[in-house]
């Protein structure tokens, strides 16, 4: 990979980074970021640093991963920001330790970002039981552990409010073919999101949000296996798949994304209380 010095050589444009004014959004308060090393993970710690937050990036770490967590970090200090990549694997309750303790020697931990995500595509019939557990672990275990040990933090902050924001998906309302363990952890971040509400007292909140098919590394290297299952080519998987029930005909970016979660951390979201942010672009509520 090459040298990258900015953010646009990570194909995000300044001017579509949304700024927003927030007393919150201070170099001493901290926001931590999984699935830091692409994709809308990548964009949201470039966002938040750019909103004058300390950024802890989580990645995995491994490779060509670990280069990008570094790449970003650069990127986001080229601009001035703020943030520290961390090498971690969430489905290790030491790792996660780990995350929160040095997410807090980096200032108060306000802000966690749940987004790290895998896909594997198969029918139910058919689907690993390792892969199973892997997905659950990651993707539900992790942001409720990574959850339960930052709330403490946010309540111990001078004011004790926090956030957290969870990374759902059309899957987390309506279930399509060969996705059921995704459908089911995207399912229940929307249940987390509302149960850490229900307990925050209007200071602790959370919510979840909601994106059509976003354009990640995640979303496009699915695209073969989705051409194998529905026995249709690539393009009609994007086409009628991806596309077919939006009534926006383009995937969104991932800056995009980024920013719904930017906004729905700041000020102007304060009745964003356990909540879903719906951005699918018509696919769930449009026919």
């Amino acid at each position: 990979m090459a040298d990258l010095t900015s953010i646009e050589d990570l194909g995000i444009r300044a001017e579509d980074v949304l700024v927003l004014k927030d007393p919150e959004f201070r170099r001493e308060n901290v926001c931590i970021v999984t699935g830091a090393t692409s994709g809308i993970g990548q964009a949201l710690a470039i966002v938040a640093a750019a909103n004058g937050l300390s950024v802890l990036g989580v990645g995995l770490g491994v490779g060509t991963n670990e280069e990008a967590g570094q790449q970003t970090v650069e990127a986001v200090e080229s601009r001035g920001g703020q943030m520290t990549f961390l090498r971690a694997d969430l489905t290790r309750d030491e790792d996660i330790e780990a995350t929160i303790d040095k997410a807090a020697s980096m200032g108060a931990i306000k802000f966690l970002a749940n987004v790290a995500g895998i896909q594997n595509i198969s029918r139910i019939e058919d689907f690993p039981m390792e892969r199973y557990d892997h997905m659950q672990r990651l993707m539900q275990r992790a942001p409720f552990y990574l959850s339960k040990l930052a709330i403490p933090h946010m309540r111990k902050s001078a004011d004790s409010t926090g956030v957290i924001g969870n990374m759902g998906s059309v899957h987390a309302h309506v279930a399509t073919l060969a996705k059921p363990v995704y459908c089911m952890v995207k399912f229940a971040l929307r249940g987390l999101s509302q149960s850490i509400s229900a307990e925050g007292g209007g200071k602790v909140r959370s919510f979840s949000v909601t994106t059509p098919y976003v354009k990640t590394p995640l979303a496009m290297n699915q695209i073969p296996d989705q051409a194998r299952v529905r026995n249709i080519t690539p393009d009609e998987v994007v086409r009628d798949v991806m596309l077919g029930q939006a009534r926006v005909k383009e995937m969104m970016t991932p800056v995009e994304a980024a920013n719904l979660f930017l906004f729905g951390f700041s000020r102007h979201a304060r009745y964003l209380v356990g909540g879903d942010m719906n951005f699918d672009g018509g696919q769930i509520l449009t026919y």
